[in-house]
């Protein structure tokens, strides 16, 4: 299996400017004008690799392919048969959503959630859906109770070089900013009436 890397050499390397790293997925998403297109570029894919960290996501007009292992040469590869087929990335549409709960015991009530969804647990902190379809929920220690403050919020992981532009379109749309304490790793905004979400990208987190 490939050794896995960290986001920064994967972004450092050539021939990967389709893909994006969003915490611990690699993801590129490629349009396409037609369903018939998508699976020709998914056949393609197919006939490139087998591998258990590949999941695709067919749409009518697009593919959105997730690497659950920064593999470049595998990356570069799917690239070249999209470029095969005309078929060209959007970087900006790829994304990935984490819902967080705010836990003071998160092992203690970890079961409740993995047992309510029929979610895989990873360690101690988090379930993901083992269909790799839903979001995946992320337990997030709290040092005290806080009445007076949500308890359940969203992560949005996004391109590291789209965050500014989705934290600009919140702001507009009436939202305000939180806190940026850990930017570029995430910054936390609110709607009008102060519920909570993060934007967030790998930068920081090698």
């Amino acid at each position: 299996m490939t050794e896995q890397i960290t986001a920064t050499r994967f972004h450092a390397a050539e021939g990967v400017g389709d893909w994006r790293c969003l915490y611990h997925v690699t993801s590129a998403y490629f349009r396409t004008g037609s369903l018939t297109e998508g699976i020709t570029l998914v056949d393609a894919i197919g006939r490139l690799t087998d591998e258990e960290y590949v999941t695709v996501d067919l749409r009518h007009n697009g593919v959105t392919v997730n690497l659950l292992r920064r593999d470049v040469a595998l990356a570069r590869r799917i690239s070249a048969a999209a470029t095969e087929l005309n078929l060209v990335a959007e970087p900006a549409r790829v994304q990935l959503l984490s819902i967080c709960l705010d836990a003071l015991d998160a092992p203690s009530i970890l079961p409740f959630w993995q047992a309510i969804l029929g979610y895989d647990p990873i360690g101690d902190d988090y379930l993901t859906d083992p269909a790799r379809r839903h979001p995946g929920l992320d337990f997030q220690r709290m040092d005290e109770p806080r009445p007076q403050r949500n308890r359940i919020h969203l992560d949005i992981a996004v391109p590291h070089d789209q965050a500014e532009t989705r934290i600009a379109a919140a702001l507009a749309a009436g939202g305000h900013l939180v806190s940026d304490e850990h930017a570029p790793k995430w910054w936390t905004l609110a709607d009008a009436e102060g519920n909570e979400a993060c934007i967030a990208t790998w930068v920081g987190r090698d």
